[in-house]
Order: structure tokens, then C-alpha cells, then sequence
């Protein structure tokens, strides 16, 4: 009778998972950038990402035809059966077609992908995602869901879901949306 090699009750041990702890908001929106990063490359895009923190975009990207300055931001958890999104910058200010030319969301509990293009994305600051489809009518974004197309060589842009104004309240405040 042959024995098995090593030792049996080791192979079986599980080890426990290397974690400091829960991760904290930028940690999330780091991980999420991480997702991004890894698709776009994988789809054939060229990525670069930009010195610093000081920039409204988190990447850009090279679709061989043009560049596009790319905002990606997460969500971890549903409340009240949708996914919510705030979609501002600094002072709670929304992103302008000056800033961003896309918006990317990333729903990291269902791995769902939504690349909107900043002008057919609504001036409010917050976004609701509804991945599942329960709730009938409430899906606007669902056009979007893994719409890596738009940013491709060629792509035509769809029609402005609403209509963005741009306006300055005074000279030293920058720009925002209405």
C-alpha cells in the first residue's frame, strides 16, 4: 500500500484572510479605479492616468481615434432597493462636458459597468441605479449598462437625456450645473 506524500492535515487547514479591517471610502473608490483599469486595458483601450489628485478625471483614455477623460466612481451597497451614486466633485458641484467627457459607475456587488457619457447624464447630483430591473420605469441608465461602445473609434453618442446649463453664480466661484 502506497502512502500519501506530506501531511494531510495541513493540506486541509484553511488559512485566514490577510484584512486590516473594512475598507474606508477612498479605499473602495481605489479598488473600483483598480476594476477600471483592468477592463479598459482588457477591451483594448490605452490608459493613462494622470500625476496627483488634482484633476477632475481619474483617467484617459486612448480609443486610437481620440482621447477621453474618464471619472469612475463606485458603489458598494444598495439602500432602499436601488443603487445611488453621487456624481460631484469638490463642493458638490456636477461634472460639465469641460471637465469629463464619461462618467463610469461601477456597481461592485453586482460587477455591473455603466459608462454614461457627462452630457446624458442628468445636472442632478445624485444617480439611482436599478441593475435588476424591478423597478419598471425608474431604469434610465440601463442604456448605458456596459456601454464600453460609446467610447470605442466611431461611436455615436446618444441624445442628451437633459438639457445642462452652465452658469457662474459670481467671478470667484467656479462654474456648476443646473
Amino acid at each position: 500500500m502506497k502512502r500519501k506524500s506530506g501531511n494531510s492535515r495541513l493540506r486541509t487547514r484553511q488559512t485566514a484572510p490577510l484584512v486590516r479591517g473594512p475598507l474606508k471610502t477612498k479605499e473602495k473608490g481605489e479598488l473600483a479605479e483598480l476594476a477600471f483599469l483592468h477592463k479598459a486595458a482588457s477591451l483594448g483601450f490605452g490608459v493613462a492616468r494622470p500625476h496627483g489628485d488634482s484633476e477632475r478625471y481619474d483617467f484617459i483614455l486612448d480609443s486610437g481615434e481620440r482621447f477621453l477623460r474618464v471619472q469612475v466612481k463606485s458603489i458598494f451597497g444598495m439602500v432602499e432597493g436601488m443603487y445611488r451614486l453621487r456624481c460631484t466633485h469638490g463642493d458638490k458641484i456636477p461634472y460639465t462636458s469641460k471637465e469629463i467627457d464619461f462618467l463610469v459607475a461601477y456597481i461592485a456587488a453586482e460587477g455591473i459597468w455603466y459608462v454614461i457619457p457627462v452630457d446624458c447624464a442628468p445636472a442632478s447630483s445624485v444617480l439611482a441605479f436599478y441593475p435588476s430591473g424591478r423597478e419598471r420605469g425608474r431604469g434610465r441608465f440601463e442604456a448605458f449598462r456596459e456601454a464600453w461602445h460609446l467610447m470605442a473609434p466611431g461611436a455615436d453618442l446618444p441624445q442628451q437625456l437633459t438639457l445642462r446649463q452652465v452658469h457662474r453664480t459670481d467671478l470667484h466661484r467656479k462654474c456648476f450645473v443646473e
